[in-house]
């Protein structure tokens, strides 16, 4: 039975997703599953990774895009242990999303309650855990914390806004003129980055105990400093290398910056610094990964959470897709529903 998938044969500008039919079904082998996917996430980082711009993947080429799904497993290979076909699952995968079947390690999926929403659900294994880690593991934050999103209309700067208020946070959000409303549809209080000087003003209001800032380089000092004594920043991106505003050169400064605030602290008033990754997080705790992720599928479960799905579309527009994404201005996630 001839199925579909979505293949990058050189990287570039969304004119290199091209929709492809292949007729042989994969089998998985020894520690493997198929799924066939119900959802496929598309975000930032997928068009980071079609440009050969991200960190954690330079290829082989050709290769299936897609950083997280939620599917049904089909067929387990030998020494398959954990799951059984009919079962629910979602992955972290980094590529491969983008398909109607794919084969996975078994011990890379995460079970999925059966009924939660699949295009609700893919939010979860990026979009969320990163905010969710990023909150939980990373920051020590009691209830009434008062945190800075940089980008709060992203897909990640959403996630955070929606934890924090399920956690007691108070909230500051930055965003571009054409997105606060996105912001402020989330309750909190939302800045024009572009319009004067959101470092002022958000120490005028006594500063904040949290940052998080995905667009690294030389932004990080300006998010730095709106700490208060004892803060924290957590840089989890680099998108202006990734647009290509900025060069390697000041993604690396903007690196060391955080390392000196990290190893520092008493030198800066007692506020510190770390860098995220959620790729290098799953290798180094992979059962914390899983842990976490399962948590959060509670709380969607218990509706205490709600990733916001712009539009559902088919394989076929992954390329409208991308374009969407590098127009801006979403204020949630496209799902491709294979």
């Amino acid at each position: 039975m001839p199925w579909q998938r979505v293949t990058i044969r050189r990287f570039g500008g969304p004119e290199v997703l091209e929709l492809e039919t292949v007729d042989a079904i994969p089998e998985p082998g020894r520690g493997e599953v198929r799924v066939k996917v119900l959802a496929a996430g598309v975000g930032f980082t997928d068009t980071f990774i079609r440009r050969g711009r991200y960190p954690d993947f330079k290829g082989p080429l050709p290769f299936t895009p897609g950083y997280e799904l939620v599917g049904t497993v089909e067929a387990t290979g030998p020494g398959v242990t954990r799951f059984a076909p009919g079962q629910r699952v979602a992955e972290l995968c980094v590529t491969g999303g983008y398909a109607q079947l794919t084969i996975r390690p078994e011990r890379d999926l995460v079970r999925v309650p059966e009924d939660l929403d699949p295009a609700e659900a893919v939010c979860i294994p990026l979009a969320y855990l990163t905010a969710y880690q990023m909150l939980v593991r990373c920051c020590d934050l009691g209830r009434g914390a008062r945190i800075l999103v940089i980008g709060a209309s992203g897909t990640v700067g959403t996630a955070l806004l929606d934890l924090a208020r399920d956690m007691g946070l108070s909230a500051i959000g930055t965003a571009s003129a054409r997105n606060l409303d996105v912001v402020r549809r989330l309750g909190v209080e939302a800045i024009d980055y572009r319009q004067g000087d959101f470092v002022e003003r958000v120490r005028s209001g006594g500063g904040v105990d949290a940052a998080f800032d995905a667009i690294g380089g030389a932004h990080f000092k300006r998010s730095f400093a709106c700490l208060r004594p004892g803060g924290r920043l957590v840089g989890y991106g680099s998108q202006t290398m990734a647009t290509g505003d900025e060069g390697l050169l000041s993604a690396a400064v903007g690196l060391l910056r955080l390392k000196t605030w990290e190893t520092l602290p008493w030198v800066f008033g007692g506020r510190s610094a770390t860098f995220y990754s959620i790729t290098s997080r799953r290798k180094e705790r992979h059962e914390e990964h899983v842990s976490d992720m399962e948590a959060l599928f509670g709380l969607l479960r218990e509706r205490r959470i709600h990733p916001v799905v712009v539009e559902r579309l088919p394989l076929s527009r992954a390329r409208e897709a991308h374009e969407r994404i590098a127009s801006g201005g979403l204020g949630g996630k496209i799902v491709l529903v294979p």
